[in-house]
Parts: C-alpha cells; sequence; structure tokens
C-alpha cells in the first residue's frame, strides 16, 4: 500500500515537472481549443466559418476557414482580379463608336459558324392606302350592288373577312344615309378573293336615290386603318391569324489589327513613356472605328481573294437592315413640326421600346441643336447610358438618346442619322475579341515584339420595324 501511494507521488512529481517544462506548448494547445469552440459556435449562428481579419497599416484582408474563391477575391480586394478583355475595350474612347459600344454592353450570343441565320417578325401592318380612285355612282345608275363593292387597295392580304376598316379623311353619314356624320367612314369586309379583290360594304354609308349604304367617294392614296373584326351572334370560327417569321442571314466578318515595336525601339530612351500598351490602345480605337463603319454601311458578301487563294466573308450593315424611313426636304432645315413627325413614325407602328438612340452625322445634329424646343418636345441635360454621353429628346411619343457620330460624315452622310432600338439590336460572336502574342523573334521573321488584336463578330437587327433611318433628300 506504501510502495503504491509512494509510485503515485512520484508520478504526479514528474507530470509536474513536464508540465513546467512544456508550459507554452500547452497554452498554445490550450488557444487552439477555445478558437475550434468559438468556431464551432460561430458557424452554428450563422451558417459559415469565414472570418476576416482586417490588417494593420497594411490595410490587408486575411480569410480562414473558408476556400478562396473570385467572389471572396472582388469583395475582399476588387482591384485585384482583371476584368475579361472586352471590359477592358469599352473604356476605349466609348464616344466615337456608339454602335460598337452598345452592343458590346448589350451582350453578344455565341455563333458556332461564320454565317448566321436568324428569324425576325413583324406586327401585321395596320393600314394600307387606295390604289386608285373610287367613284360614287350616279342617282341615274345606282343599283342594290353598289353597296358591295371591290375596293381597290394597295396591299388586300392585311384584311380578311369581318375586318372593319376606317376610310380617313372620308365622312360616313348618319342613319338614313341623307345626311353627313362628323364620324369618318367605316367599312366592312365581306369577302377577299384568292386574286386579293377586297369586297366591303358600308356600315355608315350614303343614299343616293333610293339605294341606302353606299360608299361615298374615295380618293386614291387615301389611308386605310384595319380595326377590330365584328362577328355574328352564330359565329364559332374566326377567319384564322397567321405570324411566321422570317428567316434572314447574316456573315460574321473577321477583325484584325497587328501591332509591332522593334526591340532596338523599345530599349530606346524616349522622351515621352510611349510603350507597347500605348500602341495597342491606340491600335483597338482605329479597329473600332473600321469596325463601327461596317456595322453600319457594310455589304454582305463573299468574295475570292485571287492572292491569297481564300474566301473573304464581310458583314452587312446595319443601316440595310432597317425597316423604316423618314427623309426631309434638302431646301429646309429641320422644325418643330418635321421633328414630331419624326418621332411620331420612329415610335408607332411597332411594338418596339419607347426609348430609342439617335445617331446622326453634324449636319443633323446641328440642326437639331438649332432648334427652338418647348412644351411639345423638350430637350433634356445629358444622360449616361452604356457608358455614353447622351443628350435626352423627349416627346408625347417616347425619348430621344442623341449623339454625334462621326461616323456618318466620314462617310459622307453628314445630314443622315438612324434611330435604333437597343432591344433589338443582337450581336453575333464567333470569335471573342482577343490579343495574341506573336513571338515572331523565335521564328526568325522580326527582331520585334509582335500583338495581334482580333475579333469575329456581326450585327443583326431582330426587329427590322423598331429601327429607321433618317436621310435629307
Amino acid at each position: 500500500m506504501i510502495n503504491s501511494f509512494k509510485k503515485i507521488i512520484k508520478r504526479a512529481k514528474a507530470a509536474h515537472q513536464w508540465i513546467k517544462d512544456n508550459r507554452q506548448l500547452l497554452l498554445l494547445m490550450l488557444a487552439i481549443v477555445i478558437m475550434l469552440i468559438l468556431g464551432g459556435c460561430y458557424a452554428s449562428e450563422h451558417d459559415a466559418l469565414l472570418s476576416i481579419i482586417i490588417g494593420g497599416v497594411a490595410g490587408g484582408k486575411h480569410i480562414t476557414g473558408e476556400p478562396l474563391t473570385t467572389d471572396l477575391t472582388r469583395e475582399a480586394s476588387p482591384e485585384l482580379l482583371l476584368n475579361e478583355i472586352d471590359q477592358q475595350i469599352v473604356k476605349i474612347r466609348p464616344m466615337a463608336t456608339p454602335i460598337d459600344q452598345l452592343s458590346r454592353h448589350a451582350g453578344a450570343k455565341h455563333s458556332g459558324s461564320m454565317i448566321v441565320d436568324y428569324y425576325n417578325v413583324d406586327t401585321k401592318p395596320t393600314s394600307t392606302e387606295m390604289a386608285q380612285d373610287y367613284e360614287e355612282p350616279t342617282q341615274a345608275s345606282v343599283s342594290g350592288d353598289d353597296t358591295r363593292i371591290i375596293l381597290p387597295v394597295n396591299d388586300s392580304e392585311i384584311f380578311d373577312p369581318s375586318d372593319t376598316i376606317l376610310v380617313q379623311g372620308v365622312y360616313g353619314y348618319e342613319p338614313g344615309g341623307t345626311k353627313r356624320s362628323n364620324q369618318e367612314l367605316v367599312l366592312y369586309v365581306i369577302s377577299r378573293s384568292q386574286d386579293g379583290e377586297l369586297r366591303v360594304q358600308a356600315v355608315n354609308g350614303k343614299k343616293i336615290g333610293n339605294v341606302e349604304g353606299c360608299i361615298p367617294s374615295i380618293e386614291a392614296g387615301t389611308t386605310l386603318i384595319r380595326m377590330g373584326r365584328a362577328a355574328t351572334e352564330l359565329d364559332v370560327m374566326s377567319p384564322q391569324f397567321e405570324a411566321l417569321p422570317k428567316k434572314a442571314q447574316q456573315f460574321c466578318q473577321i477583325f484584325k489589327m497587328q501591332v509591332e515595336q522593334s526591340t532596338m525601339q523599345k530599349l530606346a530612351n524616349k522622351e515621352v513613356d510611349w510603350t507597347m500598351t500605348d500602341q495597342e490602345e491606340a491600335a483597338i480605337y482605329d479597329m473600332r472605328l473600321g469596325m463601327e463603319k461596317s456595322f453600319l454601311f457594310g455589304t454582305k458578301a463573299r468574295i475570292w481573294d485571287n492572292v491569297k487563294k481564300e474566301n473573304v466573308m464581310l458583314t452587312g450593315g446595319i443601316w440595310w437592315q432597317a425597316g423604316k424611313e423618314f427623309t426631309y426636304s434638302n431646301n429646309n432645315d429641320l422644325t418643330q413640326e418635321s421633328i414630331v413627325d419624326l418621332m411620331r413614325q420612329a415610335f408607332t407602328g411597332n411594338a418596339g421600346s419607347k426609348r430609342k438612340i439617335l445617331i446622326g452625322g453634324s449636319g443633323l445634329i446641328g440642326r437639331l441643336n438649332k432648334l427652338d424646343y418647348h412644351r411639345v418636345i423638350t430637350a433634356t441635360d445629358t444622360v449616361t447610358k452604356w457608358g455614353i454621353d447622351f443628350t435626352e429628346l423627349r416627346s408625347k411619343f417616347g425619348t430621344l438618346y442623341v449623339l454625334l457620330s462621326e461616323v456618318f460624315d466620314e462617310c459622307g452622310m453628314e445630314d443622315n442619322g438612324m434611330i435604333i432600338d437597343p432591344d433589338y439590336l443582337q450581336k453575333y460572336v464567333h470569335q471573342p475579341f482577343s490579343a495574341e502574342t506573336l513571338n515572331l523573334k523565335a521564328s526568325g521573321v522580326r527582331n520585334v515584339d509582335a500583338t495581334v488584336l482580333t475579333e469575329t463578330s456581326c450585327l443583326v437587327l431582330r426587329y427590322p420595324m423598331a429601327h429607321m433611318r433618317i436621310i435629307r433628300m
């Protein structure tokens, strides 16, 4: 018993001595245990083990208990990761290339081919015009057949049986047909033959002789507006409505720019710090200017290069794709009234956006600046959209973001412009914008540093009637 007690005392003394010798190690282990316990409590309350310790003077951020991801990196150190090269491009003189700038901000669709097939569909037209004069019958020759006539119109396909038509500028008659009404003439479509002949009758027609419901005279060029259908009580069915998209095609174009700097030029002393990076920025600007002109006024084609023995694909410009056109006189400047007409044509007759972009040459923008705007149309301060500073032009029809584009001046179209609906401008990219370094030294070609900038892309207008050309005749 005494021996056992002596052994216990001996072991206790040895343990005490070990603790004295390893005091710092035990304190470190105790600290680790406390941190683990506190970390577990924190995780149970917040479902995370993330703790960020902000450093002192350096201001650095240390992340523990969580894998390092790009989201955490951007949050803790936003400037550490570089953006995609396309985001750097959009910062290079964006005001000079608004179309290219807009297409990059709006995003692009990848194309697996140099040839892009796409579909677009317009709304069904709501109006047409009389193709020739219609003369009402005389009292001597009138008959019952004159209440149902074949109406000579430019486009009969927009009408179907049971449609009603408003004849703009032609007044109808009160019930009885003897007194002219203050309401415009309305016609009802009886049938449309396979030949396109449109047979109609009057809703508020004129009484000629003893025959009521005759259609009064209508001049050629009179606008006919399609209105709602009118069915009978027993009608179960109606003429079918078809809206089929129309297939269109566009070619992607390979845009390239090469920058070189000789080794000797790089080593030479310079009065100013002009580096390869500065040359690349200037090259990107020049490349974007060329792309802007192709995107606007290019001609879609495939040609054969007899020297290179290869086909060259050229993209088509969106100027030729626009579905509307507004012209103003060569002899007169734009007026307040003509601007109202321009905005009316731009914003009506389609289901486009109520905010569109107007870009134009210096002549057109100068005429817009000379106008004295008032309550009908107002010019507001500069607004920034898509990295571009626009002047806002407002009307009851919609809002235009106006910007000078010197590309129009360079292409001899300083008095012209274009209204674009940004919601229906689509960019297709076969090869995204990239910068590739060429090792021409190793290949024995030239003793230079060389970079090739490349993009293969095209632009299309998905809804042509939402866009409009402005041309000075």
